[in-house]
């Protein structure tokens, strides 16, 4: 039985520069190439989510969206 829970297996396409970067620091750090490129994406998407936070706040102080309180969203879903 996988040790594995709530998983999904993909295949990938790396350029050969990256995949030899990354075989390099799996041999290195002893450590799974997927271990690798989950810890990497998550940070990868750390850095997004602060992104998409910057550009949300943006368009508030442009006018262009206009933010719902808390207690509106609440009211809204009978809370």
């Amino acid at each position: 039985m996988s040790k594995y829970v709530n998983v999904t297996k993909m295949s990938i396409t790396l350029d050969n520069s990256v995949a030899d970067e990354l075989n390099a620091m799996a041999k290195e750090l002893n450590e799974k190439k997927s271990h690798l490129i989950e810890n990497a994406l998550m940070l990868y998407f750390d850095m997004l989510d602060e992104k998409l936070s910057d550009k949300r706040l943006r368009e508030v102080a442009e006018g262009s969206v206009t933010p719902i309180s808390a207690e509106e969203v609440w009211k809204e879903l009978g809370l």
